[in-house]
């Protein structure tokens, strides 16, 4: 079994000098995808349950199937809990068997957000397992608007919670589907500068991809969460999938067709981030 926590993989990258994505996850095609995906190239994957999966499927549910897909392959598999936004929240995936807890308390004013982080990530820390908690609101892409990071605020953010990953808002926009404009690379040094916590970005799929590799080489950015462009590649084979004929009707069959094109796009997702093959 490699079942992993966020420490088990972000402490690594961040002193080998590269990043492990962070794929969000909406069902089992694309979390099978993802994690052979990452079993063929040797690397760590973190698979992410986000507000829609949990909507979707019971947490007690995506735990098991984590779980299971840890147990089938060789490299560390991290099964997170993305945007929780309550304690309640990060209870329930810590019970379903989570390893890693997202808690995100940005909206709050900053002693808020570190109080509540302070608690999930003491809950996380007394059960063996990790935390990540985010300083800085990420905004979406036609929606709300993102708070940039302040550089002072993150040293003690990162200083007061005890998280293993810190999440920042430094350009990046949720739910993204063009690469255009690209992160704020100087306060990402200055973050960088002032903190050793492996740094997160949320939104990954609008960051230009050679942006992702030398953040991924060069700096404490160890997490990039990919959700956008992978859901994308799934729609997209999805539709050719159902398009390719019209009588078809067994969505299992229907499915199974949407499995290349998923594995190909986590894959170019995955070696962008410059993991070492693990299995060597």
């Amino acid at each position: 079994m490699t079942l992993a926590t966020l420490s088990d993989v972000l402490q690594p990258a961040l002193r080998g000098n590269y990043a492990v994505g962070g794929l969000v996850t909406l069902g089992w095609e694309d979390m099978r995808a993802f994690t052979m995906a990452a079993e063929s190239l040797g690397a760590p994957v973190i698979l992410q349950a986000g507000p829609s999966c949990r909507a979707h499927t019971p947490l007690p549910v995506l735990g098991a199937m984590f779980r299971h897909l840890a147990e089938s392959v060789s490299v560390p598999v991290v099964a997170h809990l993305d945007h929780g936004y309550t304690y309640e929240d990060c209870q329930q995936a810590l019970d379903a068997g989570f390893t890693s807890l997202m808690f995100d308390g940005s909206r709050r004013p900053l002693a808020q957000n570190i109080d509540e982080t302070v608690r999930i990530a003491e809950m996380a820390h007394g059960a063996g397992i990790s935390c990540e908690g985010e300083i800085g609101f990420v905004g979406y892409s036609g929606g709300e608007g993102s708070a940039g990071t302040d550089p002072d605020e993150a040293a003690r953010f990162a200083r007061e919670t005890g998280v293993d990953a810190m999440a920042i808002s430094v350009g990046n926009v949720h739910l993204q589907q063009e690469r255009e404009g690209g992160l704020d690379e100087a306060r990402i040094r200055a973050i960088e500068a002032v903190t050793d916590v492996p740094l997160v970005i949320h939104g990954g799929s609008g960051v230009p991809l050679a942006q992702r590799r030398a953040l991924a080489t060069g700096s404490k950015v160890c997490k990039f969460n990919i959700g956008t462009e992978l859901r994308m590649a799934f729609g997209a084979a999805l539709r050719a999938a159902v398009n390719a004929d019209q009588a078809r009707f067994d969505r299992v069959q229907i499915l199974q067709d949407t499995h290349e094109s998923l594995f190909t796009a986590a894959c170019q997702v995955i070696s962008a981030f410059g993991a070492p093959d693990l299995r060597r």
